[in-house]
């Protein structure tokens, strides 16, 4: 039986799947080896979050998964007294929060390889062009979100990784080290690009190879073809490697 990993996290997780995703090319590295499972959510924050641990990850279960990211911050960092301000989670709260959300998965699974991803940088001219182009002149006019503020938030995702002793990935700088990375990784000023979603992929595969997860090493869940007697098939199903799974 292979393994899950499982994504979990807000509108960039949901997208994930889309052509050119992180999600998409997750599961293609991963074909035959580990089942990658999507769990995004649009619009949701840390707090909402914490309302489906219990349904996506059950205590109870007899198959956690081997691997998580969590990747929530964008929403939580939007502005208070702003257009999307009933998505605001404080830092602190944000930070306790993800605390709750790894101290559960830890309680599924002590082996777990968990991984926080930060939110991406914010690119104000972008979110005030995507919303013209939805609303015309009654778009906002203040931004609803701010790199600076952002950066905060992704600052405090490192903290609590370093924290509780899990990996993360700190999207909102690595994706800044790009000259025109506001116009090269998002799409509209937070969600992401191809290349967006091409950044995530390489930061997360190089901490599951680091974590012991490399696709390369998996064993395929069932006989290659190649190993398929024809005239004797059942043969190659017999082995107890692949009886045991």
């Amino acid at each position: 039986m292979r393994g899950q990993v499982v994504l979990f996290g807000d509108s960039i997780t949901e997208q994930s799947f889309r052509q050119g995703g992180w999600g998409a090319a997750l599961a293609n590295a991963y074909a035959r080896k580990a089942d990658v499972v999507l769990r995004g959510y649009g619009g949701y924050n840390t707090k909402w979050a914490l309302f489906l641990l219990h349904h996506i990850f059950p205590p109870d279960s007899g198959r956690p998964p081997i691997a998580t990211t969590i990747f929530f911050g964008a929403n939580d960092a939007a502005l208070s007294g702003r257009t999307s301000e009933r998505q605001h989670v404080s830092i602190e709260d944000y930070k306790q929060n993800l605390r709750k959300i790894v101290l559960h998965l830890k309680e599924c699974s002590p082996t777990m390889q968990i991984v926080l991803i930060t939110p991406p940088p914010v690119c104000e001219e972008g979110r005030h062009a995507y919303a013209k182009s939805l609303y015309g002149e009654n778009a906002m006019k203040l931004p609803e979100r701010t790199n600076e503020v952002t950066g905060q938030y992704a600052s405090a995702c490192v903290e609590t990784a370093k924290e509780m002793g899990v990996f993360s990935v700190d999207l909102w700088s690595k994706m800044q080290e790009t000259d025109g990375w506001q116009k090269k990784f998002l799409s509209d000023g937070l969600h992401l690009t191809p290349d967006g979603n091409a950044i995530v992929y390489q930061e997360v595969i190089k901490i599951f190879n680091k974590a012991g997860l490399s696709a390369d090493n998996m064993p395929l869940d069932f006989p290659h073809h190649s190993e398929i007697d024809a005239k004797n098939p059942e043969g190659a199903f017999q082995q107890k490697f692949y009886l045991s799974r």
